[in-house]
């Protein structure tokens, strides 16, 4: 399939940040990942040689970073067409313990950087009457958990940006999408689980990739904001 599309995605890693990085390319899409450690991106990049994927290092709590990011991309690839946010951070402590700074920390992340990025996205979306801006959410995007308030207010907090901002942007043509992942996803961290639960019982992240595709590719006339997915054996 051809496309002439720009894909972002701001918080790759190994696990769903690269397999969306992927997923999009394969798709011929022009994509930028986006993540601090640049030497890590390359890493993964290089033995994708065939795909159009290049490196950008950014603090997305930066408001300086963010702005290059998306000028570079502008140049480089040309103005997005679908921007994910999967940027977070996170350190469990009981609400008792919690380091401010931490906390803080957490928040700028997970939180005030999706502002950012949406923001930067969203301008250049808005100019043209259409784009898909994602927000990767999670199970604590809807309660928060002992030991998990470091998460919880931030995701919180994502959630109703995603909320505002589709609710304002969606009649100007911009599409916000907000994916609630309710469980593990599959890293050599969790493959115990696979073996004590069974096969497909960890969200893969090829298939999540291929649910935020398909995100992108709803008609306007059919637009889903909130999502939720989790495995067969996650009790909800």
């Amino acid at each position: 399939m051809s496309s002439n599309e720009t894909a972002i995605v701001f918080g790759v890693g190994p696990g769903l940040g690269w397999a969306l990085a992927k997923r999009f390319a394969n798709e011929n899409m022009r994509v930028a990942a986006v993540a601090r450690d640049e030497a890590k991106l390359n890493s993964l990049i290089t033995p994708e040689g065939s795909l159009d994927i290049r490196a950008y290092a950014a603090d997305v709590s930066d408001s300086d970073d963010v702005r290059g990011i998306f000028e570079s991309v502008d140049r480089d690839l040309g103005e997005p067409d679908l921007v994910v946010f999967n940027a977070g951070a996170f350190q469990k402590a009981n609400v008792l313990d919690i380091d401010p700074v931490e906390f803080e920390r957490c928040w700028r992340i997970g939180c005030l950087g999706g502002l950012l990025v949406g923001q930067a996205a969203a301008r250049r979306m808005v100019k043209r009457g259409r784009g898909t801006i994602i927000f990767t959410g999670a199970t604590a995007a809807l309660r928060g958990s002992a030991g998990f308030a470091n998460l919880a207010v931030p995701k919180f907090g994502l959630r109703a940006l995603a909320q505002s901002m589709a609710r304002e942007l969606g009649p100007q043509g911009v599409h916000i999408g907000f994916v609630i992942i309710d469980g593990q996803i599959e890293s050599e961290r969790y493959r115990h689980l696979v073996d004590e639960r069974g096969e497909d019982s960890l969200l893969a992240p090829d298939a999540i990739a291929e649910l935020y595709l398909q995100l992108h590719r709803q008609p306007r006339s059919a637009w889903s904001h909130e999502m939720d997915i989790r495995p067969w054996s996650e009790k909800f």
